[in-house]
């Protein structure tokens, strides 16, 4: 609701779907009684912003990682009554934040009924609008408009038209009787009818310069001419976009007013940290279940984000396109698919994913990395190096030996532990028996979880990465094909 009452439509409960509660105001003249009073958008949005801060909310809920950073920047943006534009590669949740915005917005909002615009009851900018304000009067009837309906996106294209963004004349209307130059023969394009509200452009620079104009004329000038309509509509917008860094700053492919236009640039970014990365993926996975329990260990889920982590700063990898964080959701899936598959081939009541899964993370990593030039045909080599650098950090974050030579020396000649994304847990106890210098390391990696439920699942899954580890500081040998690896002494 833009503006303030009495009774505080925002926090009215709403029933079920989007109908209004009934004893919101009907007429202009009820309206005025209530003692609602309009206000534009941006001092609507500041308003409800000062309100989150003040309770101690966030204005981007679900969104990890740009507590410190983004968010800040966002709520001195929205104080401020700027409009907003977003710079980040893929997969920065850029989208996700714009749309966020909608909820700063009062639940609530009067216009006039059957405005294609949402026209201010108190202020009507349509010839819609305008005529029915003179005809009725304070009698004129209002329609009560949800938030979410107060909200337009749109993604930049080179096909997209001023007809998409602004209006048309609608061939329909001028079939009923309508004269072209009937100002009521015109269909609105995206912009209009989100008046009084937020207008998203997702990959600005996508527009063609001519568009660029025409976007930067409805919101700077207010004057816009369609098909030789001439017509002022002076809407009430607050303009968010996105766009990549690249094509924003380097490229030349913004206009220079329409830069200008927007008063905050705020540059998003990638989880810094892997435990932001892991909370992230536990919090946006749809693992695939199918009906088995399944439990992931920790230095698991921190493998498949150090990957994502680590693949930022390859310089193997294009990282102008960046790596998005839908890699490490996908890796995390994938991860989970492959331990389940498992689960239902072996019997077993759980699925616990193990090192040996990660062969199954080669095509959901290569659909969301791009490899630098040189590295063109070596996916499979330049992702078989991530997940081995990944495994390795994690490994040395969280595994502390109290005698690694122990272990070492028990991997004489006759000691060979084969592994597999396809042997049951059963065979990875067998190698606890028969090597026991790797149970108390393993049963400690494994956690109390393992003691509690006997699961042989988690302790095969903290066996092999306890193998991998070892291998990976050059403690024992490794022969692997596939999903397939045998652990052996070094000689």
């Amino acid at each position: 609701m833009s503006g303030s009452s009495p009774f505080d439509p925002s926090a009215t409960p709403r029933p079920g779907g989007l109908a209004p509660p009934a004893d919101l105001p009907g007429s202009i003249a009820d309206l005025r009684a209530s003692g609602w009073e309009s206000v534009p958008v941006a001092e609507e949005m500041r308003r409800n912003t000062a309100k989150l801060i003040a309770a101690g909310e966030t204005l981007v809920p679900g969104v990890l990682g740009f507590e410190d950073t983004v968010v800040p920047q966002l709520e001195n943006a929205i104080l401020a009554g700027h409009d907003i534009i977003l710079l980040g590669e893929r997969g920065q949740a850029k989208t996700r934040v714009i749309r966020s915005m909608v909820g700063l917005l009062d639940e609530w909002m009067p216009i006039v009924a059957g405005s294609e615009i949402n026209d201010d009851p108190y202020n009507p900018v349509s010839r819609y609008a305008l005529d029915r304000v003179e005809e009725l009067g304070e009698a004129t009837p209002i329609d009560w408009v949800h938030r979410s309906q107060r909200y337009g996106e749109k993604l930049a294209t080179p096909d997209t038209s001023i007809s998409d963004l602004i209006g048309e004349v609608d061939p329909i209307k001028i079939a009923e009787g309508r004269y072209l130059s009937d100002e009521l023969a015109l269909h609105y394009g995206l912009i209009p009818r989100v008046n009084r509200g937020i207008f998203a452009i997702n990959e600005l620079p996508d527009l063609s310069e001519r568009i660029q104009v025409g976007l930067l004329n409805i919101l700077e000038e207010r004057d816009v001419q369609i098909r030789g309509h001439r017509i002022r509509l002076p809407l009430d917008i607050t303009l968010v976009a996105t766009a990549n860094p690249e094509d924003y700053t380097n490229r030349g492919r913004i206009i220079t007013p329409l830069k200008d236009r927007f008063g905050a640039q705020i540059r998003t970014h990638y989880p810094f940290e892997t435990t932001t990365e892991v909370k992230i993926m536990e919090s946006e996975a749809d693992l695939p279940t199918a009906g088995v329990p399944v439990t992931v260990p920790k230095f698991m889920k921190e493998v498949v984000a150090e990957i994502s982590q680590l693949a930022r700063r390859s310089s193997h990898l294009n990282q102008r396109s960046g790596v998005s964080v839908r890699l490490s959701i996908a890796n995390y899936e994938t991860l989970v698919a492959s331990a389940v598959r498992r689960a239902l081939r072996t019997g077993e009541p759980v699925a616990v994913p193990r090192i040996s899964d990660l062969s199954a993370l080669v095509p959901s990593t290569q659909g969301k990395i791009e490899v630098e030039a040189m590295e063109e045909g070596h996916e499979d080599e330049v992702v078989a190096h991530l997940v081995a650098a990944a495994t390795l950090a994690v490994f040395r974050r969280r595994v502390t030996l109290d005698d690694p030579q122990a272990i070492v020396a028990a991997f004489h000649e006759q000691v060979v532990v084969h592994v597999g994304d396809d042997l049951p847990s059963s065979a990875y106890l067998a190698v606890l028996a028969d090597v026991p210098e790797l149970e108390p390391p393993t049963r400690k990696l494994a956690g109390p979880e393992a003691a509690e439920a006997e699961s042989p699942a988690l302790m095969a899954s903290a066996l092999e990465f306890l193998l991998e580890g070892l291998h990976l500081t050059k403690r024992l040998n490794k022969d692997a094909s596939g999903a397939r690896a045998l652990y052996r002494g070094r000689k």
